[in-house]
């Protein structure tokens, strides 16, 4: 597992810079696959899903466990680890990983950690997020000793990162939900929480095949969307967590 002193307590902005280059040909190559808890963000298992040719479910049930978080009680999804002596990654082979180009945002990162805080802007009397990055330094990495230099903006740009945080942007929203009415989730709002942002088909039978459209006025144009595009069906559920956990009127009812 991942410890806190591997990261180094520097906050680093996108114009940082850093040296480091993995690659096949480097000692610790994968190590860093092995023994660790790999939280999925909805777009992760979006991409993971369509990779492997599975239903939103049957993902979920074969490749993942939930994590009730005790400060916040939000469920978030982990991947499972192989149960051999290492741990490895369900996904590494002796070649690397087997779903390059469909892994998740924190597989992209690394040795890039990111983090977010919620600070009072006194100009506008609000609370506003603020962004950070930081480094993660584990002992057995030796990609730290290649030459390769990099800024936090052109890695994240190497990795293909953006489009990640562009469509998590409203499932970090709802992290950062604090100090509003019912603060617990009770189990029904965590199991709709569970099925509006990770498992997007049974969101879409949810949308279609309830009286959800008899119940919520969606705009034709809106309704054709979610329709056809995935990534658009998975936003709304994003809209409609927001709405049951009280944070904003992102829905209107008939």
């Amino acid at each position: 597992m991942l410890s806190m002193k591997s990261v180094e307590p520097v906050q680093l902005t996108s114009q940082s810079r850093f040296v480091f280059r993995c690659h096949k040909g480097i000692t610790c190559f994968t190590r860093c696959c092995s023994n660790i808890a790999i939280m999925l963000t909805p777009y992760d298992i979006l991409r993971l899903k369509k990779r492997l040719g599975v239903s939103s479910g049957e993902f979920l049930q074969h490749y993942t466990y939930i994590h009730i978080d005790e400060k916040t009680s939000h469920p978030f999804v982990f991947l499972k680890m192989n149960e051999d002596p290492e741990r490895k990654c369900l996904f590494v082979s002796a070649e690397g990983c087997t779903i390059y180009r469909d892994r998740p945002a924190n597989c992209r990162y690394y040795p890039v950690g990111q983090a977010s805080l919620k600070k009072m802007d006194t100009a506008v009397n609000q609370a506003v997020t603020e962004e950070f990055y930081f480094l993660v330094k584990e002992e057995h990495c030796l990609g730290f000793k290649e030459k390769n230099e990099w800024t936090i903006q052109s890695w994240r740009d190497d990795q293909g990162a953006d489009i990640y945080d562009d469509m998590n942007r409203g499932w970090k929203e709802i992290l950062f939900r604090r100090n509003l009415p019912g603060n617990e989730l009770d189990e029904k709002k965590q199991k709709s929480f569970y099925m509006a942002c990770y498992d997007v088909d049974r969101f879409r039978r949810f949308v279609f095949e309830s009286k959800f459209l008899e119940i919520f006025a969606v705009e034709p144009e809106r309704l054709e969307k979610i329709k056809n595009d995935e990534t658009e069906l998975m936003k709304f559920g994003f809209e409609y967590t927001k709405y049951i956990l009280m944070m904003e009127e992102t829905l209107k009812r008939k």
